[in-house]
């Protein structure tokens, strides 16, 4: 019996057949409390980008501890690290000029998101837009403003109505966001929630055209768009340090985390665009927001080793790289009666999709009986993310255990 209550599990089953406990990290690999070794399918829960066990990152938050630990960003505080990661951050933002508030992970992000939001429309006067909308399949995180946002039902139930002022449309079609901004006018809507990738839904890459035809919606109607990139952000999408700068999203609001710091600290970023900025930089006009944690020092400090990293080894073109590997590779489990689909190509994200959804946690284990830990998502899918640090001959790894433990 442990005292530990895990996220997203039955409890019963835990109990009954225990953890599976990972006890340290190395590059693109795991281990368990045995010592034995398990290629991490899912860097983590889609963060560890630079891989594992990279001391380098451990050393910069222990050097910035020994010095200042944290302190508060509130008011006209701040740490010189957080000032620094926060002019590094907005010179890769995918909007010049951005604004950058930190949080302590993905969750504050998006609850930052929509309170900026609706704030930002009453400073502008038009307090009547409060509807936040966002897409079937979607995830943005497990506070109150995500869970309400989000478009997997199974995450809503058992709460009763979080938010009144939340709508979801559909996931692959912009017709859907047109239909509700048509039936419930373009005044009341504040801002439409869209993941570049759907992840913990499930991997959907978005339809062709899609993102451009939903971006172009949002201003043609005056409704703030933004880009939840909390799994896609900091080279995950392939190529690019975003979703929004490799395909010109030019996000009014733009979420992030995991990958900010590999994992290493929690840390997450709201990217505001000027326009959004401008009237609380103006002066007179407060937004009271903040975290205790935002733009933790260590937690900066770790960033910016971490982003050290990505930019020395050149890991978002490896990640571009292993965008095309993850496609041609994973390609011919497609072919197995017990897959329906794989889903690739869009970044160093895919899933392998089952038949029959109700395998998807007994498969997770049997992948782990083969050397791999993955994870399911959305219905049915096996997610595939791993650190960009990842080999080809790795990945040939990966597939050759799920071909096993697919029978």
């Amino acid at each position: 019996m442990s005292a530990l209550w895990h996220g997203f599990a039955d409890m019963g089953a835990v109990e009954r057949d225990g953890a599976f406990v990972v006890a340290r990290g190395e590059g693109a690999y795991i281990y368990d409390e045995a010592g034995t070794r398990y290629l991490d399918a899912t860097a983590g829960l889609w963060f560890a980008n630079v891989g594992h066990g990279r001391a380098e990152i451990a050393e910069a938050a222990a050097a910035q501890m020994r010095t200042l630990a944290h302190y508060s960003n509130f008011g006209d505080l701040a740490a010189p690290v957080t000032r620094e990661l926060a002019e590094r951050l907005a010179a890769i933002a995918p909007v010049p000029g951005s604004k950058i508030l930190f949080t302590s992970g993905g969750s504050d992000a998006i609850d930052t998101a929509a309170k900026l939001a609706r704030r930002y429309w009453h400073v502008r006067g038009k307090p009547e837009k409060t509807l936040v909308v966002g897409r079937e399949r979607a995830y943005h995180g497990m506070h109150i403003g995500g869970t309400a946002l989000a478009g997997i039902p199974v995450n809503r139930e058992g709460y009763g109505e979080f938010v009144p002022d939340a709508r979801t449309v559909a996931w692959d079609d912009p017709k859907g966001l047109l239909s509700l901004i048509e039936e419930v006018g373009a005044d009341r809507v504040a801002a439409f929630f869209c993941e570049p990738v759907i992840g913990a839904g499930g991997v959907y890459p978005p339809p062709q055209g899609y993102l451009a035809e939903v971006r172009e919606l949002c201003r043609e109607h005056d409704i703030l768009f933004v880009v939840d990139e909390v799994v896609t952000g900091f080279g995950r999408i392939g190529g690019s340090w975003f979703a929004s700068s490799r395909f010109d999203l030019q996000p009014d609001i733009m979420t992030t985390a995991k990958g900010l710091t590999s994992g290493y600290l929690p840390m997450g970023a709201v990217f505001a665009a000027p326009h959004l900025a401008e009237p609380f930089f103006a002066g007179g006009v407060w937004w009271r927001h903040g975290y205790t944690y935002g733009g933790h020092a260590a937690a900066a400090a770790a960033a910016m080793a971490n982003l050290d990293i990505l930019e020395r080894e050149n890991l978002l073109a490896a990640s571009a790289r292993l965008e095309g590997t993850l496609h041609e590779k994973l390609a011919p489990l497609a072919a197995h009666p017990r897959v329906s689909e794989v889903r690739s190509g869009f970044g160093a994200v895919a899933a392998v999709q089952l038949a029959d959804p109700s395998e998807a946690l007994g498969f997770v284990k049997d992948l782990r009986a083969q050397g791999v830990s993955s994870r399911a998502a959305g219905q049915g899918a096996l997610q595939i993310s791993p650190s960009f640090v990842i080999t080809d001959e790795q990945v040939d790894e990966l597939v050759a255990a799920f071909t096993r433990a697919l029978g």
